[in-house]
């Protein structure tokens, strides 16, 4: 008898094991294809996207990305934006095809990025110049700058050397020829004026402005430290190399760069109404390029 019973018991045991299997099986594909279908709403019927995801930094790529999104409705595209406080993830998120483009970077730090850490990204659009301008702190002259003055700029290789080269082009350093893009600190070879150079990433610097005599800054950081380029006691015109050289881009993975979403990306960040809502919203801190 209690065989018997032993029996019962193991092939009840049996039972339940399988009923409780069986469901999380079918529960398994109720969520694949509950996933499927939620993949396949970003897509026409046909197998065409219709979400554009773009990584981007707050001010102004976010701000200005906003502006577009109903541009893009209106051919059928959702664009989802993803905000990044960094230089690193946006490239490294649309080399890895999880995002479809970015927009945050100039040339010169892309191709730097790229040589760097491998990736393979390309431009598709110039999109918008931001002037770097040198900003006040203890001191307001740069014509009557005191020896030993200590000046903060953006540590990243390309913007120490366009920090460094704006510098130059005031008179205050002389950077060793040839040094180019890839100048430090470590390649002046005249400081008349003594003068300390601070390297810091470019998002600290406007926070500790209080700490240095000038302070060189990117066009969004200042932005974002409320400061305008009509404050600026020196920039880069509008109609110098940099303004070509250091326009920001729009990137994507190499190989996609014809795709459809793209070019629609593209052409909607490139109307008139973009150009035109930058054009009021930064009043030069920010210039569309043509």
């Amino acid at each position: 008898m209690k065989t018997l019973k032993k029996f019962f018991s193991l092939v009840l045991v049996l039972a339940l094991s399988l009923i409780v299997f069986a469901g999380c099986k079918n529960n398994g594909q109720e969520s694949d294809v509950a996933q499927n279908q939620e993949e396949h709403t970003d897509k026409t019927e046909d197998g065409a996207k219709t979400k554009i995801t773009i990584a981007a930094s707050p001010t102004p790529h976010v701000e200005i990305l906003n502006q577009v999104k109903d541009l893009l409705a209106e051919q059928g595209y959702q664009l989802e934006i993803i905000e990044f406080s960094d230089y690193v993830q946006p490239n490294l998120v649309v080399d890895e095809e999880d995002v479809d483009a970015n927009y945050f970077q100039h040339q010169p730090y892309l191709d730097d990025f790229n040589k760097e850490q491998g990736t393979k990204l390309v431009s598709v659009a110039k999109i918008h110049y931001e002037p770097l301008g040198v900003y006040a702190g203890k001191s307001s002259d740069l014509a009557d700058i005191p020896d030993g003055a200590i000046i903060g700029i953006p540590n990243d290789t390309t913007n120490e050397a366009r920090a460094l080269l704006l510098l130059e082009s005031n008179g205050l350093i002389r950077i060793k020829e040839g040094a180019g893009l890839a100048a430090t600190k470590n390649d002046i070879v005249e400081n008349p004026h003594n003068i300390e150079i601070v390297e810091l990433e470019a998002a600290q610097i406007s926070r500790r402005i209080s700490e240095f005599d000038f302070i060189v800054l990117n066009g969004n950081y200042a932005l974002d430290a409320g400061l305008n380029i009509s404050d600026a006691i020196a920039k880069e015109e509008q109609d110098s190399e940099a303004a070509q050289k250091y326009a920001n881009i729009v990137a994507v993975k190499e190989g996609n760069e014809e795709r459809e979403d793209i070019k629609a990306l593209i052409e909607a960040l490139k109307s008139d109404k973009i150009k035109q809502y930058i054009n009021d919203t930064y009043k030069g801190a920010v210039v569309p390029m043509d």
